[in-house]
């Protein structure tokens, strides 16, 4: 019997058995449930405790390179290719072959891992549905957890779902999306779970308990004697794609699979990768399958990159599309960059979602999609995504009817377009007019954003278009851009600066917007209050923080202390 603080005796305890059974060193903070354990078992834990020590190092050290670069940068640096890997740039290599599961990726969707969303979206007529532990997930640890449980159901085939407030039943097509995950980026931390005393890395706990449980059975029913297959989010730099590639090597190693079975796309999504695209994709060679335009992303790293430049301010968020001279010769680079090392060169997002209550507008909607794909497919991309399963046949049809019979376009479109960009190509400065207006969109958005990431929602439909945390962060970033250096709204004749005052009646007037347009009761239940007050914090910080989730992930981790019973 232990002593206690006071001299008097503690009553023993003792292990509830229905707590997680944990190898050593790791410890589970979150709350406990019987589905979850068939997740957190000993062996699936063992082996994300296994690649966190083998990685946590590699990790820490990638990170502290980030911040040395944004360090250079605010001094004035400007991102460049290396000199010292111009060889992996001119010499001639290709990754390795595609898998034929994925030869064909026409049109990707995507969505956070619900277990509603992932049926729906396999069941989507979609190529690909790429389920997302990112920017599309709040990661709480209900939502992970559950996530787990959903894909592992998912990829077993038995995935089911009993709605009975509509009295219908949810299940799988015969033919179903090839699925692809996304976990989180290398910055995120997993609060819920500690290993050697010190929160696990998110992405090594949603790859490493999704592919233990599940690399058997993919295999054989999904690719072909390949995969598990994977986006990979937020890379800056190849050495964060090595660290992946040793990571999908230990784990083939640890599950006895041949070497390139795991296969991932990287998503250039940092204006300082998009001049690391063939060393990226040289580090993952025998795990490649491509590039993707991760353009909301992209448009947010390029304030983020140049957040002490005064003279890199950019337009309303509207005006900054793939028709801007940075945006198009990314494009263009990636798809040379993709099919000349004999890989997919995937395109962007179309945020877009039904108008379902007023056909015309609908129809303005879709006409910007086909647009939008069509550029996309003539200039040489093999597929593209969306964020909605309304859009896929509208999608589909542009891929199809420019495309013919062919699977992709990796051999057949060189993008001649992308063959002599320059470093000043890829950084030339956005154009377009500031306004109120956008001002205020950006305000309603990233306020209402944050209130549903905080209640469990990560994706989010406002104003027709589908927001996740990508596009959040262009309304928080352009905000504090603009802010900071007192631009002058010129798009709408007002001619006023933006100041704290002006930020402050402004976030007054659309919070008022915000509970007219979700109505009160809506509005007192929800976390609007609480989001205002962490968006406007950073919007109105002295410095600009690397990402909204990493603040407001404090506002949602949870702990459960281990259950115990007095004997």
């Amino acid at each position: 019997m232990d002593i206690g603080t006071y001299g008097y005796p503690t009553p023993a305890v003792k292990k509830i058995e229905s707590y997680y059974d944990v190898p050593e060193g790791v410890d589970i903070r979150g709350r406990y449930d019987a589905e979850f354990a068939k997740i957190l078992t000993k062996d699936a834990l063992k082996f994300v405790a296994d690649l966190q020590r083998e990685f946590r190092n590699h990790i820490k050290y990638a990170l502290e390179c980030r911040r040395e670069a944004k360090k250079k940068y605010n001094e004035g640096a400007l991102p460049e290719f290396d000199p010292a890997t111009r060889y992996i740039r001119e010499q001639e290599w290709v990754c390795a072959p595609v898998p034929p599961a994925v030869a064909d990726r026409k049109v990707e969707i995507t969505g956070p891992v619900d277990r509603k969303m992932v049926i729906n979206a396999l069941n989507s007529g979609a190529k690909v549905f790429m389920a997302d532990f990112e920017d599309a997930l709040s990661p709480g640890w209900e939502n992970l957890m559950r996530g787990q449980v959903n894909l592992k159901d998912a990829v077993a085939g038995t995935i089911s779902l009993h709605d009975k407030a509509r009295n219908r039943v949810y299940k799988l097509n015969d033919q179903t999306a090839k699925l692809f995950v996304r976990p989180r980026g290398w910055h995120l931390p997993e609060a819920h779970i500690l290993i050697d005393g010190e929160p696990a890395t998110g992405c090594l706990v949603d790859f490493g308990l999704y592919f233990y449980h599940s690399y058997s059975a993919f295999r054989r029913t999904q690719g072909a004697g390949f995969g598990p297959f994977f986006y990979l989010p937020k890379m800056e730099h190849s050495r964060e794609a090595k660290i992946w590639n040793n990571v999908f090597e230990k784990a083939e190693k640890v599950a006895g699979i041949e070497r390139g079975s795991i296969r991932a796309t990287v998503l250039i999504e940092t204006l300082p990768a998009v001049f690391q695209m063939n060393e990226i994709l040289y580090e993952l060679k025998d795990h490649s399958v491509g590039l993707n335009c991760g353009r909301w992303d992209y448009i947010f790293s390029y304030v983020k990159t140049f957040q002490a430049h005064p003279d890199r301010l950019l337009p309303d968020r509207v005006l900054v599309g793939m028709t801007q001279h940075f945006m198009k010769s990314y494009s263009d680079l990636l798809i040379r960059t993709c099919h000349r090392r004999g890989v997919h060169a995937m395109g962007g997002m179309a945020a877009q979602i039904p108008i379902k209550e007023d056909p015309v507008a609908n129809e303005v909607a879709l006409e910007l999609v086909r647009k939008d794909k069509l550029r996309e497919v003539k200039a040489g991309h093999d597929g593209t995504w969306a964020a909605h399963p309304g859009l896929i046949p509208a999608c589909m049809e542009i891929f199809n009817n420019n495309m013919g019979n062919a699977s992709n376009q990796i051999d057949t479109v060189k993008s001649e377009d992308g063959a002599n960009i320059t470093e000043q190509d890829l950084l030339q400065i956005p154009r377009g007019a500031r306004t109120m207006e956008g001002l205020r969109l950006n305000t309603r958005v990233g306020i209402q954003y944050v209130a549903a990431w905080l209640t469990g929602s990560g994706s989010v439909p406002l104003y027709n278009l589908m927001e996740d945390a990508a596009t959040a962060e262009i309304s928080r970033v352009q905000n504090w851009q603009w802010l900071k250096y007192g631009v002058e709204l010129n798009g709408d004749g007002l001619g006023v600066k933006v100041n704290k005052e002006l930020f402050g009646r402004v976030v007054e007037e659309e919070m008022a917007r915000i509970e007219k347009e979700v109505g009160t009761e809506k509005f007192k239940k929800g976390m609007y209050k609480e989001a205002c007050k962490i968006f406007t914090r950073q919007c109105t910080s002295p410095t600009l923080d690397d990402f909204l989730t990493l603040d407001a992930y404090n506002y949602i981790v949870v702990h459960h202390p281990r259950e115990t019973s007095k004997l």
